[in-house]
């Protein structure tokens, strides 16, 4: 089941993806909002694969709105203004519904957004874990389950639950073994993942409740950051 929400500030706007969705069985619509500000709220305790968000809203514009989400579901589009098409695929949306718009259009639209996700979720399966040297034989290790990257000289202690593991490997070369961007290289001795970061500044990151500093020759880490939460540098 594809969940999704719909955030729109005209409630006929919302009767009638409503009505429409009800017609698609793999798709779930979990909430409909008309203020803006409730949808990020229960988007912050909330996740859906899919946002159905108008632009031209009356205190914030939807571009705008899509850019300050921490967690990005996919977005589509929905205005009344074709001018702002360019700028809606600018920030990835799967498409683009131009009000007002049709079931069979409609249906378009999600079947793009369900072959995307299909898409994303194979290209996880195939990079979810990797294989390290611990004791003489080979440990697999979740990517989810990483909090911190550590590096020792010739040796690099990986922070996972309930306790680090250490391995003879250097840095450089488990950092090629990582998906981009999903793990920044912030210092010559720290790797973090990027989804649990909990917050940043130019010169240091707070990961799994420690404060790292971010070395002096990757300046370019501050960027890195701010495109990966979707901010504008």
């Amino acid at each position: 089941m594809m969940r999704c929400i719909a955030i729109d500030d005209e409630p006929l706007a919302l009767q009638l993806i409503t009505e429409y969705a009800s017609r698609i069985p793999f798709l779930s619509l979990e909430k409909t909002f008309t203020n803006p500000d409730e949808g990020r709220a229960w988007l912050q305790q909330n996740e859906v694969d899919v946002l159905l968000l108008d632009i031209q809203m009356p205190d914030i514009n939807g571009l705008q709105f899509y850019k300050t989400l921490i967690k990005k579901p996919l977005v589509i589009f929905t205005t009344a203004y074709s001018e702002y098409a360019v700028d809606g695929f600018n920030v990835d949306a799967v498409d683009y519904l131009l009000k007002p718009f049709e079931y069979d259009r409609f249906l378009k639209a999600i079947f793009k957004a369900r072959e995307y996700l299909e898409f994303l979720n194979s290209q996880e399966l195939q990079m979810s874990s990797i294989f390290v040297k611990v004791d003489y034989q080979l440990m697999k290790i979740n990517l989810k389950d990483i909090e911190l990257i550590e590096g020792l000289d010739d040796y690099i202690r990986i922070h996972i639950k309930p306790k680090p593991i250490l391995t003879l490997m250097t840095l450089k070369s488990l950092q090629e073994k990582l998906p981009s961007p999903e793990f920044i290289r912030i210092h010559r001795s720290y790797i973090v993942p990027s989804n649990k970061i909990e917050s940043f500044g130019k010169s240091r990151v707070k990961v799994a409740g420690k404060e790292i500093p971010v070395g002096s020759s990757y300046s370019e880490v501050y960027q890195q950051l701010l495109k990966s939460k979707g901010l504008e540098p």
